[in-house]
């Protein structure tokens, strides 16, 4: 379930990210609304995949360090990500150029999480 919710991380903010660079070039009001819910979207999941992230670490043995850096890149991709959620709660012109390079920056920490994530999981061992 923990790689399922990373996974579904990387394709949000990313759609968030594409979508903001749609609208900083064409300046059409849809694009920034598509990002607004895509961003939204990757919270439900990162926010999702922090709790399971905090019942890993918990679990964690032998590998409590890789846990805990999961735990804390997810962490901070929640809050930049909500970050990036308030800026993109402006309305369209105002979250120019602000929300496009929080969406870069929440992006990367995002796929870093979830490198890191994926890193850790062993398949067939149970910890």
């Amino acid at each position: 379930m923990h790689a399922v919710l990373l996974a579904a991380t990387i394709p949000l903010f990313l759609g968030g990210l594409l979508s903001d660079y749609a609208y900083y070039s064409t300046f059409d009001i849809q694009w920034s609304n598509f990002a607004a819910w895509l961003i939204a979207g990757g919270m439900v999941f990162t926010g999702l995949a922090v709790l399971s992230s905090l019942i890993d670490l918990a679990r964690a043995r032998g590998r409590r360090k890789q846990a805990l850096l999961t735990f804390v890149l997810l962490l901070v991709t929640f809050a930049l990500g909500l970050v990036n959620s308030f800026v993109h709660a402006r309305d369209a012109y105002g979250s120019m150029p602000d929300g496009l390079i929080l969406s870069v920056i929440v992006t990367v920490a995002a796929i870093l999480a979830t490198w890191v994530g994926f890193s850790s999981l062993r398949v067939g061992v149970t910890p």
